[in-house]
């Protein structure tokens, strides 16, 4: 099993095309997603998320691609992923190897971590900037 993370506030596709990645490199893939109050300590903004959490669940779970989606509370997926214990943890390649949480435990207990090539100029930030221009 694969497992990614993230907030998904605003859908975009290069949302898909990691969750496309991740899937293709399980047999299934299940994405943790942080809840309102999580996204909020990340300090993403005051307005953030602009997408409830039962809503951006309901659309990721909605994609070919997932298989399960659930909402966590933490400041990190690290508990749910030693809950879950994937083989794969899948993050963007905007974060460096020693900075994906759960990459130690993942690669230690026999799985792999796998970095996915953004898209570029497709991001939450930059159609938040968008709108508001």
């Amino acid at each position: 099993m694969a497992f990614t993370n993230g907030v998904f506030d605003l859908l975009h596709s290069g949302h898909v095309a990691l969750l496309e990645a991740a899937r293709a490199a399980g047999d299934a893939l299940v994405v943790g997603v942080n809840s309102d109050a999580s996204v909020r300590r990340l300090g993403k903004g005051p307005d953030r998320p602009l997408v409830a959490e039962d809503e951006r669940a309901r659309l990721l779970a909605a994609l070919a691609a997932v298989d399960c989606v659930v909402l966590f509370n933490d400041d990190t997926p690290l508990a749910l992923i030693e809950r879950l214990h994937p083989d794969v943890l899948v993050k963007g390649a905007d974060y460096a190897p020693e900075a994906i949480v759960g990459a130690a435990e993942v690669e230690g207990w026999g799985g792999r971590v796998v970095r996915v090539p953004l898209v570029e100029g497709k991001s939450t930030t930059d159609l938040v900037r968008k709108l508001r221009s």
